[in-house]
């Protein structure tokens, strides 16, 4: 393949030509890094094998997407070729712009060394190296067959960088100036603030939001910086071959039921997911709720919040109309918390979420407080 071309036109995309990630992109073959990924179908994922079909391999390492290169334990590289997969997608070579948006805000540089969390497909790990030099980069992921298939992807672009097996939650092998995670965390993890050289700097997303988080090292071996005037989101960090199931049984459960509680909101029916503020707020102040949408045979559109604890909330907003009923159920009222902070966003123009400042403990509590809001997770 001539790549290089790709490449060019992938970082006029991606990257301002100002920037000094800009050079990094245009010299990184990233479909060495995504020779087989996975196609979402009516049918799960089917695997694409690049090689197989250049103009395809082409299309999908340098357009700058994201690229699912495993679905629940199997990677694409092990899927069997024509043959769909479901399951969750756990693991992708992220869009390369997010990317540089990350390593951009780790503020690195030639005398830094960084821990890239999520390895993944190798990418992030070969832009830093690029950029800061083969021997300032280390690179962990929770999977031993990503780490070590990455490290066979980067020698081939002729990069040597530490690439290790390693749980980003336990304790970290070395210190760093940067930690800079591919991955979102529930809270910044308490492993991470011993590694974090004095002064060091650390960037990561907060799981289940579109928040970016940067802090720098503190004093008392703790952290203190900002939730980002931008946004992002990853896939959340595991521990196993694949994330928890959904809750299909609840989803099945409550598709007919009343509840114990229905309501009437002046509001219409809202994709919370797609409602960035929105959503990183509720899944601050209740994590792990899980959304799904759709409409009825009416053309009602309909939405609904499960959670893990057996709470749930189904919405409906009857065509032609912008009043929603409500059905809720469980221990707690997920709907309500929705409607109060719709209520703040209409009420104050904005949510306290994005500029908030962050203070993260020793022990990696980790608080976001802006105009009078705080919460800690």
């Amino acid at each position: 393949m001539e790549w290089k071309k790709h490449a060019a036109a992938l970082a006029r995309t991606a990257v301002h030509s100002t920037s000094r990630w800009y050079p990094p992109v245009m010299a990184t073959p990233r479909h060495l890094c995504v020779p087989r990924w996975y196609a979402a179908g009516p049918e799960g994922w089917t695997p694409v094998d690049g090689p197989a079909d250049e103009e395809a391999w082409a299309r999908g390492a340098y357009g700058d997407q994201t690229l699912v290169t495993r679905v629940g334990p199997v990677h694409a590289d092990h899927a069997p070729d024509g043959e769909a997969v479901t399951g969750r997608p756990t693991s992708s070579s992220t869009l390369p712009s997010l990317v540089v948006k990350m390593l951009s805000y780790g503020r690195l540089d030639e005398s830094r060394d960084l821990l890239d969390v999520a390895t993944g497909s190798g990418y992030s790990a070969a832009l830093a190296c690029a950029r800061i030099g083969d021997d300032r980069v280390t690179t962990v992921d929770v999977d031993p067959y990503l780490s070590e298939a990455a490290a066979e992807r980067l020698d081939a672009l002729g990069h040597h960088p530490k690439v290790l097996t390693q749980d980003a939650a336990a304790p970290l092998p070395g210190e760093y100036d940067r930690i800079v995670s591919m991955v979102s965390v529930p809270s910044v993890p308490a492993s991470w603030l011993p590694a974090l050289r004095p002064g060091g700097r650390l960037v990561t997303t907060i799981a289940g939001t579109g928040l970016i988080l940067t802090a720098d090292k503190t004093d008392d071996g703790g952290a203190a910086g900002r939730i980002e005037w931008d946004r992002a989101a990853f896939m959340a960090t595991r521990t196993s071959e694949d994330y928890p199931p959904l809750l299909d049984e609840l989803y099945r459960q409550v598709g007919d039921q009343d509840g114990d509680e229905v309501t009437v909101s002046p509001f219409p029916v809202l994709d919370v997911m797609q409602a960035w503020e929105v959503w990183s707020m509720l899944s601050l102040a209740a994590p792990g709720i899980e959304h799904r949408t759709g409409t009825d045979d009416e053309g009602g559109r309909m939405a609904w919040m499960l959670h893990p604890d057996g709470s749930w909330a189904r919405a409906r907003t009857t065509p032609g109309s912008r009043t929603t009923t409500i059905h809720q159920g469980g221990s707690r009222r997920l709907y309500t918390l929705l409607e109060d902070i719709r209520w703040r966003w209409i009420e104050a123009g904005e949510l306290p979420v994005y500029g908030a400042r962050v203070t993260i403990t020793p022990d990696g509590a980790t608080t976001l407080a802006r105009g009078g809001w705080t919460v800690t997770v």
